[in-house]
């Protein structure tokens, strides 16, 4: 996966490859789906949801540029892949779940692995984490019409948020870094994720 996926298509963060490498993928899948976890594509995980293709949690787990030490803020926990491959690369990972189900199962994957590193809440995510905030860096992974204020408000002086924007059927993922005057905004290609639902976001239809 690391090989084929990842380095040919130009991820290159050493530590993202490890970490990529290390989280083992199978385990947060139906154990019926375990024989194409490693697949080069999404699969669903319950509720509508999914678990994000190898490559996409690469690019945006490297768009972050995560040193080691920073506080991250993860919208949209979902199985908690994604959550594992950041706890390998940051101080402390605050994830929010809008669906309760999932975060629960999510927590007892990522307790049975080793990441304590990680706190998980349900909630409306594209509210963001008010009283953990500023965060060093946001990733926000469901799409939504626009990037919510709350989440931009949350994201400190040189941090990093990346985020799919667009309508239901297909997203731009964007990067932003907060400076002392705003955020640079940045492409970093087309993509197709769920629906980010909350109140600076879509509406529960």
């Amino acid at each position: 996966m690391v090989a084929e996926q990842l380095v040919r298509r130009g991820i290159r963060d050493e530590r993202v490859l490890r970490a990529m490498g290390k989280v083992p993928r199978h385990r947060f899948v139906e154990e019926a789906l375990a024989g194409r976890a490693y697949g080069d594509y999404p699969l669903p995980i319950g509720e509508a949801q999914t678990i994000s293709q190898p490559y996409m949690v690469a690019l945006m787990t490297e768009a972050l540029g995560l040193s080691g030490q920073e506080r991250v803020l993860e919208i949209g926990t979902g199985c908690g892949y994604q959550t594992a491959v950041l706890a390998e690369l940051c101080g402390k990972v605050f994830s929010v779940e809008r669906l309760k189900g999932l975060a629960d199962r999510a927590i007892r994957t990522l307790d049975s692995l080793g990441y304590y590193n990680v706190l998980i809440r349900v909630g409306d995510g594209s509210l963001g984490w008010k009283e953990e905030a500023p965060f060093d860096a946001i990733l926000v992974a469901a799409g939504a019409p626009m990037i919510p204020e709350a989440l931009q408000e949350q994201l400190s002086v040189s941090g990093r948020l990346v985020a799919p924007v667009g309508d239901v059927q297909s997203q731009v993922l964007r990067k932003g870094v907060r400076t002392e005057t705003g955020i640079a905004w940045s492409d970093l290609g087309s993509c197709v994720f769920v629906k980010c639902i909350g109140q600076q976001a879509w509406p529960e239809s």
